[in-house]
């Protein structure tokens, strides 16, 4: 006899097969229950949209993670609102949901939950996206402790694509809190946290956030939401919410002037060969808007989808080398260094690299390795910080170690992409 599961079985099978952070299509012709948050985004064309089975394509849900943290008090859309995200399709978006006072305490960072959207209404509130009509009946947990994606992100990017970024976890490295904050100036209220090329977003802390009272750094990487709001001038304006002190992360001294390199400024065909040594291009070395770099065994590389950069362009590292390749500064910067950032990761399918930071205070007639050798660039972008306490003048180069051929396991030696590299004064 062919046994029939339960109806709220089968729903708790489906629920929890659509909790995966990238979960496959359903077979076709099989109507799935689950709708992306990506796909409800775009429902929204400037008016209120009421959800339901036909705006919905049969669907009548969606599933990701709880990226928000109720205990900070410090949430877009308000104390009770609960924030999810997930990917799909390598696509990670996210939506704020107001829920009933005392609702958002159920839920922590991490736990995987269902929300049954049927019913609701899909609203713009300042500029940010979110779901109303929601009660804790509408949400199912499935599962908890789980790690959420957490998306590197520069203020440029954030600037020029808010919606991209709206409502998910972000870590931003390069800004400075600007004007710098002196004496007892604390995070309450809104600070303007600028990359070295002027562009702006704000850091937005409630002013009954457990955090509101604690003294803002000159400059740190910080994590947290982002969402647009309209700006004075009517433009999208993107605001980052930290949720806890905890994501203010290696607080430090600002940034340099003029960083993060984003190495752009110069056409792409600059430097398009990994090895020339030509009058424009001596030695492998190409000027910026920070100063001269050599990049050897190193082109600008645009390819989108294969190149890991921000903006038009980033540096890409040759693979299979025996020596090894070279992004190293040809000046110093006159007051030490407290903290180094970048992004990086492998170029399109290409195996993993080992490289390493380097720093002369001899103008680059000594090297010294400062952090771990880093050995897990994927195929997807990271970002990373090294600590530091070097005093004096000081330059620093990349390493990309000259390992030969790969040949997975035993050799990995792939192209390497990177970009955004920033430097903090001691």
């Amino acid at each position: 006899m062919k046994r029939i599961l339960p109806f709220t079985l089968l729903l708790s099978a489906l629920a929890l097969s659509s909790c995966l952070e990238d979960n496959p299509d359903y077979a076709a012709g099989i109507p799935s229950p689950t709708i992306s948050i990506a796909d409800v985004r775009n429902l929204y064309k400037g008016t209120d949209v009421l959800l339901d089975n036909g705006n919905l394509s049969g669907a009548r849900q969606i599933a990701g993670l709880v990226i928000s943290d109720a205990s900070g008090r410090n949430v877009p859309g308000g104390p009770q609102a609960v924030v999810v995200q997930n990917r799909r399709k390598g696509l990670v978006r996210g939506l704020v949901l107001p829920m009933p006072d005392g609702a958002s305490l159920n839920y922590a960072v991490g736990d995987s939950v269902v929300v049954d959207i049927s019913g609701a209404t899909l609203t713009s509130q300042n500029g940010g996206l979110r779901i109303t009509g929601l009660s804790p009946a509408n949400i199912t947990k499935v599962s908890s402790g789980n790690k959420p994606v957490v998306q590197a992100a520069t203020i440029e990017a954030l600037r020029a694509s808010p919606g991209t970024y709206e409502a998910t976890l972000v870590r931003v490295t390069g800004g400075n809190i600007t004007p710098a904050p002196t004496g007892g100036v604390t995070y309450s209220g809104d600070k303007n946290l600028v990359d070295g090329s002027g562009n702006q977003l704000v850091l937005h802390t409630e002013a009954t956030a457990t955090f509101a009272s604690r003294r803002v750094p000159a400059s740190a990487t910080f994590q947290g939401i982002p969402v647009a709001v309209t700006g004075a001038d009517g433009q999208p304006l993107p605001q980052l919410w930290l949720r806890t002190i905890a994501d203010a992360i290696d607080p430090s001294g600002p940034v340099y002037a003029g960083f993060p390199e984003s190495f752009e400024g110069v056409p792409q065909s600059t430097k398009g060969s990994y090895n020339m040594n030509t009058a424009a291009v001596p030695d492998n070395t190409v000027t910026f808007g920070t100063g001269p770099w050599k990049l050897y065994q190193t082109i600008l590389g645009n390819t989108a989808g294969r190149d890991r950069y921000t903006g038009t362009q980033g540096l890409r590292m040759q693979q299979n080398l025996t020596v090894s390749g070279l992004v190293e500064m040809k000046f110093d910067l006159p007051n030490g260094a407290s903290k180094v950032t970048l992004l990086y990761g492998a170029y399109y399918t290409d195996a993993s690299s080992s490289w390493m930071l380097e720093y002369s205070q001899d103008q680059g007639a000594t090297w010294q390795q400062t952090g771990p050798t880093i050995t897990d660039a994927g195929n997807w972008q990271h970002s990373i910080t090294f600590l530091m306490n070097i005093e004096g003048p000081v330059r620093f180069r990349i390493s990309k170690l000259g390992l030969g051929t790969s040949a997975p396991p035993a050799i990995l030696n792939g192209r390497l992409g990177l970009d955004d590299i920033a430097i903090y004064e001691n």
